[in-house]
């Protein structure tokens, strides 16, 4: 048997090759990552984080010999990643050692983020060449493995795990090319404890003996987008394509709310943009103290329980995770600076699968609320702040998720918008769409990728010099700051959103003026449009004594809701108006759940108010702490004058 290397951990810095992504310090680029199979082996601890044992195969091709590197192959990793053993496979069916070759591995400081991986190989690679190399290592209290004790879930009874990859955590899961320019296949084994399931963002899934499970991703992906979860979990079919996975105590709600829902938003998805690939759309009801909305991890979008309305008022916020299936998992940007090719791209197909659903008003007036956190984010940040380019310069060093905001979503979703206008034409803009999904399928690729096919695909708008038109030139909605200096039309909104402001003037009046607040009916009205009356309550709150009592006793739709939007949104007002009655309602919502974007604003709301709130926030606080993420705990702490970090 091989010697087994020795993992160093050296104090020399790694910096990323010229031309590279800055953010990941692999070999990505010189070499091509064609397929990682991982064997992992998770244990949970009593306490704190589990363990993690993982073998990572990987099957690689040398794209260009030579370099800096020379005989050497850099991957991206983690200090909290533990190498034991690097080693050269032999060729298939060739002579050798099974066990490989062993080989130096050394870990060196690359950013705060992550560290770099450097493997000496036995010689210089020619191009063409391929080899196979086997990496032993232990991982487990990394940013990118979260562990759960039981009060975190929602059956309390057991622990629970997942992992989080986006934008570069996975290199604390797995040692790789954590860059999204590098699309690979994968499979994995992974041996879980008794009681127990895993479930992998994967094309097929097997349980063999052993409590162990078996994964295969045969189309190429990049590494962000791999994705494991093991805990108490069950399925239920919800379409001929897809099924909801939870926790026990959870499955027949989330049955309930999406059955036969999944379908028609892909039928859509698939008239409007090409053949869904990815084979069956699972959906992943996470634990109450996942701290995001939804992850669009292929086959297995993970989404936040704060769904689960009860009533199918939220459904349609899986929209967004479902247009992922064709932009971003099939057509994903090369680096994090363009990630508006992301998610501007998403934003408009979630639209286009919107309006052909629910029509053009509902989605204008969705897209409305969009343009309004837009706006709020500029005026916080000023309209000039680099971040408020489409195209983000990530310098060496700098943490890409430190430049998440609301621009690439909403300014990204406006080019876009700007793109189809420039065309002048639904059927033929979607018809790009279709031609350009089909074209950079499987692929990375850059916003000059896309604007250079978009020019191609309409030669007469290239006639034109539509990319140089004054004011609205391409360079600038890429490369400039601000507000977008095209904003589609969302007029058709209107006609929800008159009657909304109407209703909440009445409110807000002095004397309420009861026959023409019973004249309005809201029945009908659906999520966002109610949303929208509520925010105009919100502004003009406090509202006159005895206002906020009357209106919660006259629409229990509102005020008794289980949709989460309607929750926050009744709750804040509940907070501004200083209805003591109602401060029960806000203390549930916060035992219900931990996601971030509710939590937050609500601790904000009571920590800005009187002596009561202040003390409604403590209370709650203690009692909820240990079933929050331990980021949203550490907000939570910072806003309340606890200390903890920046929210």
């Amino acid at each position: 048997m091989a010697a087994p290397a020795q993992s160093v951990v050296s104090p020399v810095q790694s910096v990323p090759p010229a031309g590279q992504d800055p953010a990941s310090a692999s070999s990505a680029g010189p070499w091509s990552l064609r397929h990682l199979h991982l064997e992992l082996r998770v244990s949970f601890a009593a306490a704190g984080a589990g363990r993690l044992r993982g073998r990572a195969r990987l099957e690689l091709r040398c794209e260009r010999p030579g370099g800096p590197g020379g005989a050497e192959l850099r991957l991206d990793s983690h200090p909290s990643l533990s190498v034991s053993r690097a080693a050269l496979l032999p060729p298939p069916g060739g002579p050798g050692d099974a066990a490989g070759q062993a080989l130096p591995v050394e870990s060196r400081p690359f950013t705060a983020y992550g560290s770099a991986l450097h493997v000496t190989l036995p010689q210089a690679p020619r191009a063409g060449q391929m080899l196979t190399l086997l990496i032993d290592y232990e991982a487990g209290d990394g940013p990118g493995v979260c562990w759960l004790s039981p009060e975190q879930t929602a059956g309390k009874q057991k622990p629970y795990m997942y992992t989080q990859g986006q934008a570069v955590l996975n290199r604390s899961f797995f040692p790789c090319f954590d860059t999204p320019s590098a699309k690979f296949t994968y499979s994995a084994t992974v041996k879980v404890p008794e009681g127990f399931t895993a479930v992998m963002s994967a094309t097929s899934w097997e349980k063999q003996k052993d409590n162990t499970f078996v994964f295969k991703m045969s189309q190429p992906i990049p590494s962000y987008l791999i994705a494991l979860v093991v805990g108490d979990i069950v399925s239920a079919e919800v379409g001929p394509r897809s099924r909801v996975w939870a926790e026990p105590c959870l499955i027949e709600a989330a049955k309930k709310e999406y059955d036969g829902v999944i379908e028609e938003f892909l039928v859509v998805g698939e008239k409007l943009f090409g053949p869904y690939v990815w084979g069956r759309y699972d959906i992943l009801f996470m634990p109450p103290s996942f701290p995001f909305g939804g992850m669009e991890n292929p086959c297995l979008t993970f989404v936040t329980p704060c769904l689960l309305a009860g009533d199918r008022s939220l459904v349609d916020v899986i929209i967004h995770e479902i247009s992922h299936s064709w932009f971003g998992n099939l057509v994903t940007n090369a680096s994090w600076g363009e990630f508006w090719l992301n998610e501007g791209f998403t934003m408009y197909a979630q639209r286009r699968i919107s309006t052909e659903v629910y029509g053009l008003p509902y989605t204008c007036l969705e897209a409305a609320t969009g343009r309004a956190l837009l706006r709020q984010h500029m005026d916080a940040t000023g309209e000039d702040h680099p971040l408020n380019k489409l195209r983000v310069v990530i310098e060496p060093g700098i943490n890409p998720d430190d430049t998440y905001n609301e621009t690439p979503y909403e300014k990204g979703y406006c080019f876009v918008s700007y793109l189809a206008h420039l065309v002048g034409n639904q059927s033929k803009f979607d018809g790009f769409l279709q031609a350009y999904v089909n074209r950079f399928k499987f692929q990375s690729i850059t916003a000059d990728d896309t604007l250079a096919f978009f020019l191609e695909y309409f030669p007469e708008l290239k006639e034109k010099g539509v990319d140089t038109i004054p004011g609205f030139e391409f360079d600038r909605w890429l490369n400039t700051p601000g507000w977008p200096p095209y904003l589609p039309d969302l007029s058709p909104g209107q006609q929800l959103m008159r009657p909304a402001e109407e209703l909440a003037e009445l409110w807000a009046a002095d004397g309420l003026n009861m026959e023409a607040i019973e004249a309005v009916d809201i029945s009908g009205w659906r999520t966002y449009q109610l949303v929208y009356f509520l925010d105009q309550v919100l502004q003009k709150s406090p509202l006159p004594e005895g206002n906020v009592k009357r209106l919660s006793k006259m629409y229990p739709k509102i005020s008794k809701a289980q949709n989460a939007e309607l929750r926050l949104r009744w709750c804040q007002i509940v907070l501004k108006n200083n209805l003591e009655a109602e401060y029960s309602k806000v203390k549930d919502f916060l035992h219900s759940q931990g996601k971030q974007k509710y939590t937050l604003p609500l601790y904000r709301a009571m920590w800005g108010g009187s002596e009561a709130t202040r003390a409604l926030a403590m209370e709650t606080f203690s009692a909820t702490a240990p079933q929050l993420h331990v980021n949203v705990q550490n907000y939570v702490k910072k806003i309340l004058g606890l200390g903890g970090a920046e929210a």
